[in-house]
């Protein structure tokens, strides 16, 4: 294992150097050992709410579990998921998982896959467990170069190789998660991987991940993120405007009516978009196509999970034919650059048909004259030149033998929603971004040749064009870290009508940060000015991280124009852990949390990590926190 010396962070690589590490909508703690974690709750349920009363009734509800990730730098991180256990309030442990399932998180940076629909007792839930198996992984990052290599050493923080991983999530408070019959419940577990992993490469570009893992729990989460349910087809309510799939998480083969990760009803209206064995649909037409399918046709469905009472909006359906593992071969990823007909894919997820996954560094697909042309959320009809560099696409084709090129010249090609992130450089009359990433790729990875005629009007990544509609960015001032999700401007056509239209725009400096800190050595001087209220942080000796990230935004603490101040919400109630000799101490207010971390460092203790979670004000470098964890040696 390389040593943190200054030689070793000339040559540790974070596709770009020192990109934030996690985008949070929920509360978290980051422990050392054992590996402690907290969850949100933007649902109604609360303690003393009569849970206790169904506590030995032998009544059940159903619980909706969803996995997910923060962006981070993987081209795959696949593992396996052993199992995912609930701890009742009376200390009685339910199995939620049916079965060993296989998950590549790197794919989950803007969406949440359901896993299961448990059937569950009902009561207060405190704790979930979830063990992940590392002996089988399949995690490749991007070197220098951008190429795709396979990390073979995967290590804890003391050096000693991971064979698996178990990982607590603890619903406290308020937060605990409250089962009862007929009131479905939703759990949203988010594998940090930004957070959890450090990637370092030895002399030879050899990469060594070390994990120390962060997880998000979310009860009841209503924040705007999508959700991917797949599976087979177990029936149509025309009349209603529902259907039913059976769920078949991740990778699991889309056939077959075995139920043991549950059944999930899918609501549509009047806008939802069907795409059905190549052929495009809406509303009720789209609907009546599906019910003409036969019982177990493979789906996807895109949509948005909505409260009060659950259930689950379909914006986009696929089925049959247009699932990937059918009659065609399906590569997915983002275009890095295009000559002609020709487009260049790296880092590339493939699907063979009939179900097979593979990863590759970098893929080439053909178009054709009659390659058919979809965008997702949409009925228009659009062509190959709509694909352009920047655009995450999913194409079905032919894969050759060696599975590098992609041939679609009698396929079809589907636009999916891309997400931009980086900085506001101007917002004069139009939107203008200083990109960082591409649906979490380097922004340095793309060749932009040809986006405009002529080559002088190519997208810049640095004064990128994007076209907000009736969004309104008055607020976005340069240097606002934001985040777009859209489709990107057909090839050729930059900027004469913009590089990109966006269909939403996130101004992250508005919603929940979380600072990632550590010092290396740890370090006695890295808290300053501790009052009754707050306390400063001093940034000299920091280690690989020294960032705040909001949405997937990372802003360097180093290039702020003040040292970081942690100060209390105006209540003072929170999460506040303090982590000292394999010992975690957890206080409910930040007055209580400083008299305690006071008393640590007056004792000459030292800080090795710090997360904080809340709203950060960039005017005055201050984070507003609910949410503290100092890891102390």
């Amino acid at each position: 294992m390389l040593k943190r010396t200054e030689t070793c962070k000339q040559q540790f690589y974070w596709k770009p150097l020192f990109r934030a590490f996690l985008a949070a909508l929920c509360v978290i703690s980051f422990i050392t050992a054992p590996f402690f974690l907290t969850g949100c709750n933007s649902g109604s349920g609360a303690e003393g709410s009569g849970a206790s009363g169904w506590e030995g009734f032998g009544t059940s509800g159903d619980l909706v579990i969803g996995l997910t990730d923060a962006p981070g730098d993987f081209v795959t991180y696949t593992v396996d998921v052993v199992s995912l256990t609930l701890t009742k309030q009376n200390g009685a442990v339910v199995n939620a998982l049916p079965l060993e399932t296989r998950v590549d998180f790197s794919g989950y940076t803007d969406m949440t896959e359901f896993l299961t629909v448990a059937t569950v007792p009902s009561g207060l839930y405190t704790k979930a467990v979830i063990t992940l198996d590392y002996r089988d992984a399949d995690i490749q990052v991007e070197d220098q170069n951008g190429d795709v290599v396979p990390v073979e050493n995967i290590i804890d923080e003391d050096g000693r190789e991971i064979k698996t991983l178990r990982l607590s999530v603890h619903l406290e408070g308020i937060n605990k998660l409250l089962i009862v019959p007929g009131i479905p419940a939703h759990l949203t577990l988010d594998f940090d991987l930004r957070a959890s992993n450090q990637v370092e490469f030895d002399n030879h570009g050899n990469p060594t991940t070390t994990v120390k893992p962060v997880l998000l729990a979310d009860v009841n989460p209503l924040a705007p993120k999508i959700h991917r349910l797949r599976g087979p087809l177990k029936d149509v309510n025309v009349t209603d405007g529902t259907f039913d799939v059976i769920i078949r998480p991740f990778i699991h083969i889309l056939s077959g009516g075995d139920r043991r990760f549950g059944l999930l009803n899918v609501v549509t209206d009047d806008r939802t978009c069907f795409e059905i064995n190549g052929e495009m649909y809406q509303g009720t037409q789209g609907l009546q196509t599906l019910d003409s399918l036969q019982i177990l046709t493979a789906i996807i469905v895109i949509g948005d999970l909505k409260g009060h009472p659950l259930k689950f909006e379909a914006r986009h359906v696929y089925a049959g034919s247009s699932v990937p593992g059918g009659d065609m071969d399906v590569v997915t990823g983002n275009v890095t650059s295009r000559q002609g007909n020709l487009l260049t894919i790296k880092g590339a997820t493939l699907i063979r048909a009939q179900g097979s996954v593979i990863f590759n560094d970098e893929v080439v697909i053909q178009l054709g004259l009659n390659t058919t042309v979809r965008r997702q959320l949409s009925l228009n009809e659009f062509g190959t030149s709509d694909i352009s560099v920047g655009q995450r696409v999913m194409v079905f084709g032919q894969l050759n033998a060696d599975e590098t090129r992609l041939d679609a010249s009698e396929g079809y090609a589907g636009l999916l929603l891309t997400t931009l992130r980086g900085e506001v450089a101007d917002n004069h009359s139009t939107l203008r971004v200083d990109l960082e990433a591409i649906d979490g790729r380097g922004i340095g990875q793309f060749d932009f040749s040809g986006t405009g005629l002529p080559a002088e009007d190519d997208a810049d990544p640095a004064d990128y064009e994007v076209n907000n509609g009736a969004i309104n960015i008055s607020n976005m001032v340069p240097g606002t870290p934001i985040k777009v999700r859209g489709f990107v401007t057909a090839f050729g056509h930059a900027p004469e009508v913009a590089d990109f239209d966006a269909h939403t725009i996130i101004d992250v400096a508005d919603v929940t940060a979380v600072m990632v800190v550590d010092w290396f050595p740890a370090s006695r001087g890295a808290v300053e000015y501790l009052s009754s209220d707050s306390f400063t942080l001093n940034l000299q000796g920091t280690g690989w991280f020294h960032h705040l990230c909001r949405a997937g935004v990372g802003t360097d603490l180093d290039d702020l124009s003040n040292p970081p101040l942690i100060k209390a919400s105006e209540s003072g109630q929170g999460l506040y852990f303090i982590v000292a000799e394999g010992n975690s101490q957890l206080l409910f207010t930040f007055e209580d949390f400083l008299d305690e971390l006071s008393e640590h460092l007056n004792e000459n203790a030292a800080v090795r990590h710090l997360v904080a979670v809340g709203k950060f004000d960039d005017t005055v470098s201050a984070m507003t926190v609910n949410h503290v964890t100092v890891s102390l040696r």
